[in-house]
């Protein structure tokens, strides 16, 4: 059974975006991406709303060729999962290994987590709030920047009640800290 993994860039005071919608804020270093690729080569699917999609659906077409290699593994990773977008309002996927779904269902999800044998990651945090309110998530992953944005769109919905367990953490060079937790 693949585990269900939250895993987001967010401020010090707990927001992935500020009230602008801006995160230029959390544009992972190299020493960051290189961590955050080796997490992500054991994702086979990837749940991401309409926003996060549009974010990350670059990396479908995106000429590597005179970037870092850390670009390039990046984009090997991401290419090489699935991807399910939940939208009301995209009419396709312009995506290859895409499918559209214009609700999230945790019954069906929870039934991709029993029937994948390699993870699912769940991107962005108002699709997310879906997942942990309805216990599906099995593990957050959380890189904290030492910069606070005073508010916007926040990485925990208000309202959630979770017992989390520490079962990993890293500090980086450039301040940023990694912590992740297990749904207890």
């Amino acid at each position: 059974m693949a585990q269900l993994i939250y895993s987001a860039i967010m401020s010090l005071d707990g927001y992935t975006a500020d009230t602008d919608g801006n995160f230029s804020w959390s544009a992972p270093d190299e020493e960051i991406h290189a961590f955050i690729n080796d997490l992500e080569r054991d994702v086979g699917t990837y749940l991401l709303g309409r926003r996060m999609y549009e974010v990350m659906s670059v990396w479908a077409a995106m000429d590597t060729r005179d970037e870092p290699p850390v670009i390039q593994d990046y984009a090997r990773i991401w290419q090489g999962a699935d991807k399910v977008v939940y939208s009301t309002s995209l009419d396709t996927a312009s995506t290859p290994k895409t499918r559209l779904e214009r609700h999230f269902d945790p019954a069906a999800v929870q039934d991709l987590k029993r029937n994948s044998d390699r993870d699912i990651s769940i991107g962005g945090p108002t699709l997310a709030a879906h997942a942990l309110r309805a216990g599906l998530v099995d593990e957050c992953q959380l890189f904290i920047n030492p910069v606070a944005v005073g508010g916007g769109l926040r990485f925990l919905p208000d309202g959630l009640k979770a017992q989390l367990e520490l079962v990993d953490q890293r500090r980086f060079t450039n301040g940023v800290v990694y912590l992740r937790y297990r749904a207890r």
